[in-house]
């Protein structure tokens, strides 16, 4: 595609993976932001940032300028106030400067629903694609279900309500058809969308291969865990209460959770088929969507930096049961050394087998022999090499997932648990020395699992704590001995 792109809501879930989608392929982007200090270390030096506001049209004129595509990935539904209000506004004041800077097209994502239950929600989402529809400028209109990634606001509802909740109600919207898409998909529709033929507007419903009931998601997210989930049928849960349960069990606000549960009485499904006809993307059935949004989140999360993603500051008191970063439940802790990146991370390249964890090896001997009878590896497999470690190398009841010499040990378990968990360590070089991050990270399976997080926390504080001083003393100690040697010599 030839000329330039303008994407909004670049910080937020859809725009986001748009953005960086477009920035692979070369184009030419410029992003509206309220808060660019937010948005810029997201993007690559290339996207020009222009700052502005839908709402108000702020920056609009300026960001159009030489676009030819405009995307309008924006909604209010989160925001104080009449939100009705703010989208329309949003929809109007965009269609008229792509109009002044005679944009070739627009590409909005909105809602699939249709029957007498849409919710205000929804017809809010489809009032905006008719206001941006009324105008010169032709349109795509996307109209999509749930859409299945992590992170997206539906999915992590349907996790946290399969992962907290043993036994649930069943009340009558579970029983509406929808039709979810991934987020993968959405993101094909879109890239494509920009340079697709069109003669004119057009509205394209989208959505995977399986037309299912809320219910059905929520089972077939528990499978993907491995989680048998009971449910108890209630004739009747209205969307104000509904609201407020979720707001209980999920990382939903009870008054977002309220206008997506009343938009889950109404029917969101496919009812034409101009995506099969326009695009060339085939997408995914229910089941693959969600086996791809737990991969991609386990790829997401593998290559993120465990102590910038989770607050480490070893000075501050964690609260009890620690921090959580999604569905993950974290122990994170730092300290500083006075000694160079590479010293420090000596001591941590030699834990484990012979040397021991440095700290309490009572504690871990009795977790092994624990281990054994539930089928776990037990602490007796040892090291490979006592001085050096590669991926793959077994170190007592764990295992090497990553490693850079140096900078990074990411360790993953191999014992008995009612989910995963990690032990990573960091070293970064800061004025005077190092500071040492030290991450334990637990992925929890049902409520057992989280049980099991929360009854282990006090050992946690022991064990952990003590280890991260002992590496420290370490880390001192070989400096003492670098310095002696080079002395001598």
């Amino acid at each position: 595609m030839s000329g330039s792109v303008l994407v909004t809501g670049a910080t937020g879930y859809v725009g986001g993976r748009l953005l960086h989608r477009l920035e692979e392929r070369g184009y030419d982007i410029t992003c509206l932001a309220r808060t660019p200090d937010n948005l810029e270390p997201r993007c690559l030096p290339t996207t020009r940032i222009v700052k502005g506001d839908v709402v108000t049209g702020e920056g609009l004129d300026e960001a159009m300028q030489g676009v030819d595509v405009a995307y309008f990935l924006v909604h209010a539904m989160g925001a104080r106030g009449n939100y009705h209000r703010a989208e329309r506004d949003s929809a109007r004041n965009f269609l008229a400067a792509a109009e002044r800077a005679g944009v070739k097209r627009i590409v909005y994502l909105g809602a699939l629903g249709s029957g007498p239950h849409m919710s205000t929600h929804l017809e809010s989402r489809q009032e905006v694609g008719r206001i941006l529809r009324s105008g010169t400028v032709p349109v795509i209109e996307f109209r999509s279900s749930v859409i299945i990634g992590s992170g997206s606001l539906s999915f992590e509802m349907v996790r946290a309500l399969v992962d907290r909740l043993p036994v649930m109600v069943w009340p009558k919207w579970v029983d509406t058809p929808t039709q979810p898409i991934g987020i993968e998909d959405v993101i094909d529709y879109l890239v494509e969308a920009s340079d697709v033929p069109l003669e004119r507007s057009e509205v394209v419903d989208i959505g995977g291969t399986d037309q299912v009931s809320y219910g059905q998601l929520l089972i077939s997210y528990g499978k993907a865990r491995g989680l048998r989930r009971f449910f108890i049928r209630v004739p009747v849960l209205t969307p104000r209460l509904s609201s407020l349960w979720l707001g209980l069990v999920t990382p939903v606000y009870a008054r977002v959770g309220r206008e997506l549960v009343d938009g889950l009485r109404a029917e969101t499904v496919v009812t034409n088929d101009l995506a099969t006809k326009m695009f060339s993307v085939r997408p995914m059935g229910m089941d693959e969507q969600i086996r791809r949004a737990l991969a991609n989140e386990d790829r997401e999360f593998a290559e993120t930096k465990w102590s910038d993603a989770v607050s480490s500051r070893g000075q501050e008191r964690m609260r009890w049961g620690g921090a959580r970063k999604g569905t993950r439940l974290v122990d994170a802790r730092s300290a500083f050394v006075p000694v160079p990146p590479e010293v420090a991370f000596a001591p941590i390249q030699r834990i484990g087998g012979d040397s021991g964890w440095y700290h309490a090896d009572w504690i871990w001997d009795v977790r092994g022999a624990i281990d054994l009878p539930f089928g776990g590896a037990g602490a007796r497999r040892g090291r490979r090499d006592p001085e050096h470690l590669v991926v793959g190398d077994t170190v007592d009841f764990w295992r090497v997932e990553e490693i850079q010499p140096g900078y990074m040990l990411r360790l993953k378990a191999e014992m008995a648990l009612p989910g995963r968990a990690w032990l990573q360590y960091e070293v970064r070089e800061v004025p005077s020395g190092t500071m040492i991050h030290q991450t334990a990270l637990f992925d929890p399976v049902g409520v057992f699992g989280r049980a099991y997080w929360y009854a282990m926390w006090p050992f946690h504080q022991y064990v952990f704590g003590g280890t991260l001083r002992s590496l420290c003393r370490l880390a001192r100690a070989e400096e003492r001995a670098r310095e002696e040697m080079a002395a001598r010599s």
